[in-house]
């Protein structure tokens, strides 16, 4: 990523900051920059609540997207793969797909809590439901994206159904599977707070972490921490961006 994108970013906070410091925005409604680095710090050296420090929330929150995104991409991309491979299968499915995907994953936190219990169970499957859709139908349609002659082609020499799906279309269907990685990712990130809301019996977690803050008013602190949630996401997709490159080298030379 090109520092000279930064350039807005930079001037919006220097905006915020000067606007802050005229007294235009008030602190109790919209802390200034500066005070949102110093909740930064307080939440990496004192905790919120205290004693319960800011990279621990990271890391267990980091372990409740790994386990619900994880296993969003071991269901969804084999079965957006068969999805889009067999027809028959699809018509039959796809139904129970459109009524399901509009469901915000915040109606599932009460039967998350009555099937899994407060904890970790719950939290993954609410981010798991967020990451899932996406996964499914981008791998759907990267599948129907490739083209027909290819797979008549292999067809012709001799190729198994097998073959045809594992060296045909997974390949053609990899820069959609990649978008639709990205794109549940981002919402298994949006849904964090959610699924912090189910419960964490560990006192951890940047979601519980923010609604702490919120109950005792400490508006740098909850900015922080969503600055935190952003940040980590930004960094993720920049991962999966590098192992997109590194795994769909024909895309980047297309583009």
């Amino acid at each position: 990523m090109k520092p000279a994108r930064w350039w807005l970013a930079l001037a919006l906070l220097i905006i915020w900051q000067g606007l802050s410091m005229a007294g235009v925005l008030p602190a109790y409604k919209l802390p200034s920059p500066w005070a949102v680095i110093q909740g930064f710090g307080e939440l990496a050296t004192k905790g919120m609540p205290p004693g319960h420090l800011l990279q621990w929330h990271l890391l267990y929150s980091l372990l409740r997207v790994a386990i619900g995104f994880i296993s969003a991409a071991l269901i969804g991309v084999p079965l957006g793969l068969a999805l889009g491979a067999f027809p028959r299968l699809r018509d039959s499915v796809s139904p129970i797909i459109e009524v399901l995907r509009p469901v915000p994953p915040l109606a599932w936190i009460p039967i998350a809590i009555l099937w899994f219990g407060i904890g970790l169970p719950s939290a993954g499957f609410i981010i798991f439901l967020g990451a899932f859709f996406p996964i499914v139908l981008n791998t759907i349609a990267g599948v129907l994206e490739v083209n027909p002659v290819l797979v008549e082609a292999v067809r012709t020499l001799g190729a198994k159904r097998g073959d045809v799906i594992k060296k045909v279309l997974l390949p053609g269907a990899l820069p959609s599977i990649f978008v639709g990685l990205r794109i549940g990712l981002g919402i298994g990130w949006m849904t964090l707070v959610a699924a912090e809301f189910t419960g964490v019996r560990t006192g951890y977690g940047l979601g519980y972490m923010i609604m702490t803050a919120r109950d005792i008013q400490r508006p740098d602190e909850i900015i922080a921490g969503m600055a935190v949630i952003g940040l980590v996401g930004l960094g993720i997709d920049i991962l999966l961006r590098l192992a997109q490159r590194r795994l769909v080298p024909w895309r980047e030379a297309r583009s």
